[in-house]
């Protein structure tokens, strides 16, 4: 494999692995203005990179192949939607903010439950990076290197506050900092693990790649829509969050069509 692939794919753990670090420099628990801007910037970057890093180029790569264009698309969306809405069912995991449990009920601790959240999060998060670095390295000249470490690097801004998220509020319960910054790391890992699987995937089979863009991008749709946007704006500083999803989803828009 590319060592330009291999750095990037491992550019999203990077960034989760920043902010579980933050448990060395900061209190307790972050700001609540601060998590409602940073929560609203992840779902703004997360809803751009769907749409210009995975849901274009899936309907432009399905034109290409000589196929309905809007029909991959629109299977590998529905799919990844549903991907993500089974998982959620089934995964025990407890929501960072109001500590709601979800999924199946199954006695597991606080800790476990909440690095079971951000975990459901980077599945199509690695699955989309993944997916990128797949279209570059089978030769499509609607991907390029430049796009798909955009990507990687939008979604490890996004990380960083995950990793603090998770760490800081575990400190806050009494969790030494050693173990409150590896909980945090290890909710990241499932993400170059998800692109290297979904690398092998579209090797494989080069004709599903508009299907995996479109799938990772339900996924991530899925997440924003179903977790993060809900998280932002419950209690006080909403609009905090909202200013945060426009900030979010500009940047990742511009710095997808300026180097993608």
């Amino acid at each position: 494999m590319d060592w330009n692939v291999l750095i990037g794919i491992l550019i999203p753990f990077a960034g989760t692995t920043l902010g579980a670090a933050m448990v060395f420099f900061l209190r307790n628990e972050m700001n609540e203005r601060l998590q409602k801007a940073l929560l609203g910037f992840a779902s703004g970057v997360m809803i751009a990179a769907s749409i210009w890093s995975l849901l274009i180029p899936a309907i432009e790569m399905s034109g290409e192949q000589d196929c309905v264009a809007w029909f991959p698309a629109t299977v590998g969306f529905l799919a990844g939607m549903g991907f993500l809405l089974i998982l959620d069912m089934l995964t025990p995991h407890m929501y960072w903010i109001n500590e709601e449990l979800g999924g199946m009920k199954d006695g597991f601790k606080k800790t476990t439950m909440l690095v079971l959240a951000v975990t459901l999060h980077n599945v199509p998060e690695g699955m989309a990076v993944g997916v990128t670095f797949a279209g570059v390295m089978s030769g499509s000249a609607l991907m390029s290197m430049a796009g798909a470490f955009v990507l990687a690097i939008g979604i490890a801004v996004q990380n960083f506050p995950e990793g603090a998220i998770i760490s800081l509020p575990l400190r806050g319960d009494g969790v030494s900092r050693k173990k409150a910054f590896l909980y945090g790391m290890a909710s990241g890992i499932v993400e170059p693990i998800a692109a290297l699987i979904t690398i092998a995937l579209t090797q494989l089979i080069v004709p599903i790649l508009p299907y995996l863009l479109a799938f990772a991008a339900g996924a991530m749709i899925y997440v924003v829509v179903e977790e993060l946007v809900p998280e932002a704006q419950c209690g006080k500083h909403t609009n905090l969050a909202t200013i945060g999803v426009a900030l979010g989803f500009i940047l990742m828009m511009i710095l997808d069509v300026a180097l993608g």
